[in-house]
């Protein structure tokens, strides 16, 4: 896969990368418990994907917290670390921490 070079153009693209990075958390379980932990979120939760989409939202708030994480993700899934905060933007309606200063 070649490194997507634009950030998503719109909220399904964004909300396509937050589900890749919910299965790269998923993949490892040292991983998941640290973010269900940090989150406080339940398995039960993730259950609700499709329904809730405040999910997406913390699944890439919770990668940019975490650089090493997020180079880790990116480099896996051939994409380019840029693309996660504009996608963190699109689907929390430009609310939250400003990605872009940290």
């Amino acid at each position: 896969m070649k490194p997507r070079k634009s950030p998503p153009a719109n909220k399904e693209d964004a909300d396509t990368l937050a589900l890749q990075g919910l299965t790269f958390i998923a993949a490892d379980p040292q991983r998941l418990v640290r973010f269900l932990s940090l989150t406080g979120l339940t398995p039960q939760d993730l259950k609700k994907w499709g329904q809730d989409p405040t999910l997406a939202v913390a699944v890439l708030e919770y990668l940019l917290a975490d650089e090493s994480l997020l180079l880790v993700f990116t480099a896996e899934k051939g994409i380019r670390p840029e693309t996660v905060a504009p996608a963190h933007a699109l689907l929390s309606g430009g609310h939250g921490r400003d990605w872009h200063s940290a």
